[in-house]
């Protein structure tokens, strides 16, 4: 690794200043309600919003852990980084139904289309997963990024990350998440686009690139008999785990919420599907060009992992080197930042306000805030838990994903689609989805102890993606058949909440807000995921 020099500090520093001095200036802002602090006063563009949306996706454990499986041969893990057109069903699918409904959370809509129940159980679910997935993954990688990069231990730089991000979090609510992510987009996209291109430049293209690794090592699609990576359920699980993560968790959509309108709400989720297609050559790309590198003898890492802090220490520049680590702490703190809002929001609205409905707005904002301050502490707690995760960052992510989104994606899409599901069905599926996906990751971590010939062996040995698939499919049956079995919902329960019962006035409002603009350049966005899964076929 090649020390960060003045030059690169000044980068860095500089980086800083600007988004204090965007936190300071949010921070002054009044913060007086809840609509204030955990949806910055619905009143943002959709410039702000889709790039909030691209720099909360983009977070440290997607730098490190996208590189790693460029460079450690999990290239069909690349389909998880092309669904910018799941992105746009959140715009032109979900989002009207959430804009109309008025929630602040997905629990809520569940509540409004359902039940308390399901609200209750998809509100304590979501923050435990929040806590055991997006903050110590997080947390983790952005400790091995800035120890890499800055040349300090792992604890300081995880700790000061994480306590510098949480302050501002805590003070200045959404609108400064929103804020200061849009320049931690900017930031991060100058600074990995110059590392690819410099990188192409240095293993001497693409096609010198293509002959080092093999074009079969560039082939995203795997025979069906693939043991790893069988391209059917790849592409079905992906888009469960897709629908789920960018419609119906509270982490993303909760930026959509933001926009003033639906209009600006959908084009900043069009305008996040266009930056979504950059990670494949910001992050994947050049973990491909390290594992050249290192093929041809002109580089070293141990771990995946690693693959993206070295080719960045070695081949940038004085000053653009320390625009990188800039980008990549950027990174990590806008991750953080969103989850730890999105959590606060969660406890306040969906646990606090429904125990306490009487709680003045001014005492639910000081509520979220120590919320965020305990969510902070509990992250820091664990901090050397995942120290011991091992393996390629990335792929451990989707597994954990692939067990948690099939019930809740079954919920959301037939909630949606089909009047006839119920509050009954949603919460059996629910429940009994959750048992099972925790059920498959004590018996994935536990398989070596079990008879090899047993159902639970059989059940914690399957390939993560085939599980997820047919997981899905028994959560599709499972609520329609509940559903049907009990009682038709109330009225109430279904009236715009389904495209069956949306009124003739509704439907006029949906369609008075796009143009042709906004459908033509979702075709654009759709042509060009198509083309990058044609790209990359080994060819």
């Amino acid at each position: 690794m090649v020390p960060l020099d003045l030059y690169d500090w000044i980068a860095i520093v500089g980086y800083f200043l600007v988004l204090l001095g965007i936190a300071f200036w949010v921070i002054n802002k009044k913060q007086s309600n809840t609509e204030d602090y955990f949806l910055a006063g619905r009143n943002v563009g959709w410039f702000v919003v889709g790039a909030s949306i691209f720099a909360s996706n983009i977070g440290s454990e997607h730098v490190v852990g996208l590189a790693g499986a460029g460079a450690g041969d999990k290239l069909p893990m690349l389909i998880y980084e092309i669904q910018a057109w799941v992105v746009l069903i959140l715009g032109w699918v979900f989002l009207p139904f959430y804009a109309r409904s008025g929630v602040f959370t997905m629990p809520e809509f569940l509540e409004k289309r359902f039940d308390a129940r399901s609200r209750w159980i998809l509100s304590v679910f979501s923050i435990i997963a929040y806590v055991l997935t997006k903050i110590s993954v997080t947390i983790y990688a952005g400790g091995v990024v800035v120890s890499a990069l800055l040349g300090i231990d792992f604890w300081t730089g995880a700790l000061s990350t994480v306590i510098l991000t949480g302050l501002y979090t805590v003070l200045g609510g959404m609108r400064a998440v929103v804020y200061t992510e849009t320049l931690q987009a900017i930031i991060l996209v100058i600074g990995a686009a110059a590392l690819t291109f410099i990188g192409l430049d240095e293993v001497g293209g693409w096609a010198s690139m293509k002959e080092t690794v093999t074009p079969q090592y560039l082939d995203m699609w795997r025979p069906a008999t693939d043991p790893d990576f069988p391209w059917l359920p790849l592409l079905i699980t992906s888009t469960i785990v897709g629908i789920w993560y960018w419609c119906t968790d509270q982490y993303i959509v909760q930026r959509a919420l933001t926009a003033k309108n639906i209009k600006e709400g959908r084009r900043g989720t069009i305008f996040g599907a266009l930056l979504k297609l950059l990670p494949v050559f910001l992050f994947l790309i050049p973990g491909i060009i390290a594992l050249t590198l290192k093929m041809r003898g002109e580089l070293e890492w141990d771990n995946p992992d690693e693959a993206f802090p070295i080719l960045m220490s070695n081949l940038l520049p004085s000053g653009l080197r320390g625009l990188v680590a800039a980008g990549l702490l950027a990174a990590l703190m806008s991750s953080l930042a969103s989850v730890f809002n999105s959590c606060s929001t969660l406890f306040t609205v969906d646990i606090y306000k429904k125990l306490r409905p009487n709680t003045p707005e001014k005492k639910l904002v000081r509520t979220g805030q120590i919320a965020t301050v305990i969510i902070v502490i509990i992250g820091i707690v664990w901090i050397p838990i995942m120290a011991n995760i091992s393996g390629v960052l990335y792929e451990y992510l989707q597994k954990v994903q692939s067990y948690i989104a099939p019930p809740i994606t079954a919920v959301f899409l037939l909630g949606i689609f089909y009047k006839r599901i119920n509050a009954t069905g949603a919460f059996v599926t629910l429940v009994t989805g959750f048992v099972v996906g925790a059920l498959r990751i004590i018996l994935e971590l536990f398989k070596d102890s079990l008879d090899p010939d047993s159902f639970l062996f059989l059940l914690g040995d399957i390939n993560f993606l085939k599980f997820a698939a047919w997981f899905f499919l028994f959560c599709v049956i499972l609520i329609t058949v509940v559903s049907w079995l009990s009682q038709i919902p109330a009225r109430i329960k279904i009236e715009n909440l389904t495209f069956q019962t949306i009124s003739k006035e509704e439907k006029q409002n949906n369609k008075n807000s796009y143009s042709w603009i906004d459908i033509l350049v979702s075709i654009v966005v759709i042509a060009l995921v198509a083309a990058v899964m044609i790209f990359f076929n080994g060819n």
